[in-house]
């Protein structure tokens, strides 16, 4: 259920008790006083949603207060409390961005909390629309992606999430479940997507290459070294790096890439120049993390850096029904491409597709499929045509 946080801010401290009594007495409130202006100030990374303001305040008026209020967050609804009638400052204070005037009379007590209770309406039902456009999603941004299982929506959602902002992310599953794709549909979906997106498959790389192939290397940087090199890191500027198999990365490139990420500027090989670096960084594993670092073999800062926000894949054998999804997209894709009729699954061939384990995930399947197709006769694979690695 969600909860509307209120801040009063209020110099006459009676009063303030008064009114933080009245508006606890409503439903799903948290309730802050604040007797000084600068209090409330110092508070604001709690993201109130309502602040009840006294107009005359020390050290500043409830105007300049509102102000700097809305200049932090300009969805916050303040109400200002005065004993001011005034039209003129009145009509001034609704200039300024109040959403209610409330004059300090023998009502102003009822009047403040019935404003308050209509706020609280308004901030509920904005959070179950924000709440239910969390849980909608967009498949046209995300159609390399298959499926329609909760746990692919789920990951769908996790991307929507994430993909507008910088934040460091890490996605695990078993290989063969998609994490490149899902790199990929962050990229392409954020405000970098036609900068470079850049992938380094951290285990396909001998180990004396990886620094050079990262950071890049100034010519003569060492024996082979016959031209100056850039690395991945600046290759994806302003765009994205994809630093798949983390996990493979031995100790002491750890400790560089640490560096790298914390201070945001690459030196390469051969040279004292830092070179700053605006780079998105997406990295993915199959090993378990938290045991390597309990083992000593990943470093826990650089653990912790990276997993800034973390997206766990699913295994295929989880994801139920949309192993026949994925099994007729590879079938259709593999007879147009090699210009094979139409072909077919048969019932038993599709109950063993569901009951399969699936240890190689989305990349098997697609291996097992390809090969029935092959092995199938009269259009139509059956449950013999279906050979499995495990």
């Amino acid at each position: 259920m969600s909860i509307t946080r209120i801040f009063i801010v209020e110099d006459d401290q009676f009063l303030g008790s008064v009114i933080k009594l009245t508006l606890e007495k409503l439903d799903n409130v948290d309730v802050s006083y604040f007797s000084e202006p600068e209090e409330c100030l110092r508070n604001l990374h709690h993201n109130p949603h309502i602040v009840s303001i006294d107009y005359l305040l020390p050290g500043m008026n409830g105007i300049e207060l509102m102000e700097k209020i809305k200049n932090y967050n300009q969805d916050i609804h303040c109400i200002m409390v005065s004993g001011q009638e005034k039209l003129d400052v009145v009509i001034d204070t609704y200039k300024r961005g109040a959403i209610d005037y409330i004059i300090k009379n023998e009502n102003a007590i009822i009047n403040l909390e019935n404003s308050v209770r209509n706020l609280c309406k308004v901030v509920a039902l904005k959070q179950e629309n924000e709440h239910l456009k969390d849980l909608i999603v967009d498949r046209n941004k995300y159609n390399t992606i298959m499926g329609n299982s909760s746990a692919v929506l789920k990951t769908l959602r996790l991307i929507q999430k994430v993909e507008k902002s910088n934040i460091m992310v890490l996605v695990t599953g078993q290989s063969g479940t998609g994490k490149e794709l899902v790199a990929k549909a962050i990229h392409y979906n954020s405000p970098r997507a036609r900068k470079p997106f850049v992938t380094v498959n951290m285990g396909a790389i001998p180990p004396d290459l990886i620094e050079s192939e990262l950071f890049g290397h100034e010519k003569g940087a060492f024996t082979d070294a016959r031209e100056r090199r850039i690395g991945k890191f600046e290759e994806a500027n302003e765009g994205t790096i994809f630093l798949d198999e983390i996990g493979e990365m031995d100790l002491h490139l750890q400790t560089k890439l640490l560096r790298v990420l914390q201070e945001k500027e690459v030196t390469r090989i051969g040279s004292n120049k830092s070179i700053k670096l605006d780079v998105r960084v997406v990295a993915a594993t199959n090993r378990n993390l938290i045991q390597e670092v309990k083992e000593g073999r990943f470093r826990e800062d650089l653990f912790y850096r990276l997993q800034g926000f973390l997206i766990h894949l699913p295994p295929l054998y989880e994801r139920g029904d949309d192993v026949v999804m994925l099994s007729k997209k590879f079938l259709n894709e593999f007879c147009n491409e090699n210009k094979l009729g139409p072909i077919s699954i048969s019932k038993e061939a599709t109950q063993r597709l569901l009951t399969h384990n699936w240890p190689g995930n989305v990349r098997e399947l697609k291996a097992v499929i390809e090969r029935a197709a092959i092995m199938a006769d009269n259009n139509l694979i059956t449950e013999e045509d279906l050979i499995f690695a495990a």
